[in-house]
């Protein structure tokens, strides 16, 4: 018996489904028996994550921009017209731009930041709560992607940081706003991690060494050691945690 059997027909949509977390998460919920949507801006590896996965018929995927409304809106449409219902939304999709000073940040990476990090957890939120609101029966769950970044200062992704705080605040009202009607909203706030964000796309890849050595635990967070507290925050079982901001952090915030 898996302890993750609970999630056995939940329907699920997850964004930035094609690597990292995300595709870890789907793996291991399709394996469970879950009914998933899985949305990423680039294709290939979409499709390919979909088609590897353990009872395909269960799955469905759609490509999109997270940072564009109608692409998120579809999403949830399609789990509602395939599945009838949406059960959990994991906004997860996220991006970062290469590390410099607040003062050397541009207003395009500025923009850029905010325009997947924390515009596409918002509409993640408002399409998912309002399929919950609408549906019989009511509630629902909703899990965001935020980061240690979003908790306290991070020097040198200031534009990344700044829309991840974003995250946090958008969580907490939206968890403060639905708690009555049967929908729990929480996020993670994971400290670096070998995905392909931090190994190739925030240019952090050649100070990993550093950040490692840096941490109380002398090593980063495995991406499966994340996706296990993901899982824990999405459990319908877990009822009454709401409205948290859980560091993953191996005790850096101890400090």
């Amino acid at each position: 018996m898996s302890r993750w059997e609970i999630f056995n027909d939940q329907v699920i949509v997850i964004t930035g489904a094609a690597s990292g977390f995300g595709k870890i998460l789907a793996t291991k919920l399709a394996a469970e028996g879950a009914k998933l949507v899985l949305g990423d801006i680039n294709e290939e590896p979409l499709r390919a994550v979909a088609e590897g996965l353990n009872r395909a018929e269960n799955v469905a995927w759609l490509t999109g921009d997270v940072a564009q409304e109608r692409d998120v809106r579809a999403l949830v449409d399609l789990a509602r017209e395939r599945y009838g219902c949406l059960n959990i939304m994991v906004n997860n999709a996220g991006l970062g731009t290469p590390p410099k000073s607040i003062i050397e940040i541009t207003e395009e990476e500025m923009d850029l930041n905010y325009s997947v990090n924390a515009k596409g957890v918002f509409f993640g939120i408002k399409h998912a709560i309002r399929q919950m609101l609408q549906q019989s029966p009511r509630g629902g769950i909703v899990l965001n992607v935020a980061s240690m970044a979003g908790l306290g200062a991070a020097p040198l992704i200031g534009a990344y940081a700044a829309a991840k705080h974003a995250v946090v605040g958008l969580t907490k009202t939206a968890a403060y706003e639905f708690a009555n009607q049967d929908i729990r909203v929480n996020a993670i706030c994971p400290f670096f991690s070998p995905t392909p964000l931090v190994t190739e796309g925030e240019g952090l890849g050649d100070k990993l060494d550093a950040l490692s050595r840096a941490t109380p635990m002398q090593r980063l967070g495995d991406p499966e050691e994340m996706v296990e507290v993901m899982l824990m925050l999405m459990s319908p079982a877990n009822s009454f945690m709401n409205g948290n901001c859980v560091a993953v952090d191996g005790g850096m915030s101890a400090i």
